[in-house]
């Protein structure tokens, strides 16, 4: 089965804005990133994909307790990185990514699936931003105080 090309990116952060990034297990380089996800359905809301994304890959149930999600209504859309072409439809060369962020309590605790990444770390926004990857992981995360403090 095909990955669908629409998928969320999820900055889960505090109220200080420390970022929280995660390593993943699938690349030899340091790659860190926010939590991402592709939807399990075309039909599936972006809001249960960011929900079950987050439960998914760092064990933090987004709507408990002290969690806000927000869905910033902006998308992102990309080119799929070459050396992942082949979990998506032949043709398939571009994903729409939609963008949220979840604050949680600075005390919540990180529980990750080891198939997806192997390590996590709180850092301030703005070296949360330099940590990352993805330019449009960079982008969000530097635009988390427009978000959260309107």
């Amino acid at each position: 089965m095909y990955k669908i090309p629409e998928s969320v990116l999820v900055v889960v952060h505090t109220a200080a804005l420390d970022v929280l990034l995660i390593r993943r297990a699938d690349s030899a380089d340091v790659f860190w990133q926010s939590v991402t996800g592709s939807k399990d359905a075309r039909d599936e809301p972006y809001e249960a994909t960011a929900l079950r994304e987050v439960q998914e890959e760092t064990g933090i149930d987004a709507s408990g307790p002290g969690c806000t999600l927000r869905d910033w209504n902006l998308e992102n859309v990309y080119s799929i990185y070459p050396q992942w072409l082949h979990r998506y439809a032949p043709g398939v060369r571009l994903n729409t990514e939609r963008v949220f962020s979840l604050e949680v309590p600075a005390d919540t605790s990180v529980r990750l699936n080891p198939r997806e990444h192997t390590a996590f770390a709180w850092w301030p926004w703005r070296e949360a931003a330099e940590r990352c990857y993805s330019p449009s992981n960079a982008e969000a995360i530097l635009l988390l105080p427009r978000f959260v403090n309107p």
